[in-house]
């Protein structure tokens, strides 16, 4: 079976709790479209468990994206002791505040080679995914596709593209793919039933509030079964 969640926000406990709900098993697929850390307790937890996991896919989101780069930096003046500049003191600031004190604090009680390990990680999440699942072609990213027209070529994106422009529910996206994306969360959606998995568009949206309620939404490409676990 083929599995899609997001937004997992270091809820590792409900991240865990889901792999359980679904019966996850080496002959299983997951694809997780961006944002495992910040806010959650246990960031750090759940990206040493996804990384030795060879049939977990992580899409980078915009939580991922920030956490690298305040924790690169973070650790480079770890092993050299100089002092932050302003401009990253401030944007250490504004990423502390916005979700990332909990992921720094997870990532200073670390050993060197766990750091860099979850430092590799980070940098290696794929900007995208194409998949064919009954015969069915998705692409999962994490919030949008910017500027998009059918025939963009995804290769020649940045991260910035897809990261934080969140899909338009009414929009007409691929005639012959469904775009899989989390970021927004699905209650601030229009019609949308709080805390569920939404279908737009030609688009369905994962991200069911774990940041903020702890709801954790996953869904199965082969069957369409929704599951949810706090």
């Amino acid at each position: 079976m083929t599995y899609v969640m997001s937004d997992v926000h270091g809820n590792y406990y409900a991240f865990k709790k889901m792999l359980d709900e679904i019966n996850f098993s080496d002959n299983d697929l997951l694809y997780i479209a961006g944002n495992l850390v910040d806010y959650g307790e246990e960031s750090m937890e759940l990206i040493c468990d996804v990384s030795m996991r060879e049939n977990v896919y992580s899409i980078v989101g915009d939580h991922d994206f920030e956490a690298l780069k305040m924790l690169s930096k973070f650790e480079k003046m770890l092993k050299s002791g100089e002092a932050p500049d302003p401009e990253y003191a401030k944007a250490m600031n504004e990423w502390v505040h916005d979700g990332g004190a909990l992921t720094l604090e997870g990532f200073r009680k670390l050993d060197e080679d766990m750091r860099e390990g979850v430092l590799d990680y980070l940098s290696d999440m794929a900007l995208f995914e194409e998949i064919t699942v009954n015969n069915r072609d998705y692409v999962i990213v994490h919030a949008g596709i910017k500027n998009f027209t059918p025939d963009i070529d995804l290769e020649s994106l940045d991260p910035e593209d897809f990261i934080y422009e969140s899909l338009d529910t009414e929009a007409e996206y691929y005639d012959d793919k469904m775009i899989i994306v989390g970021h927004i969360h699905t209650s601030e959606l229009p019609d949308a039933d709080k805390d569920m998995i939404y279908y737009g568009n030609g688009a369905i949206f994962l991200n069911c509030g774990s940041a903020q309620n702890g709801i954790l939404g996953c869904l199965c490409l082969d069957n369409g079964k929704e599951y949810y676990v706090k």
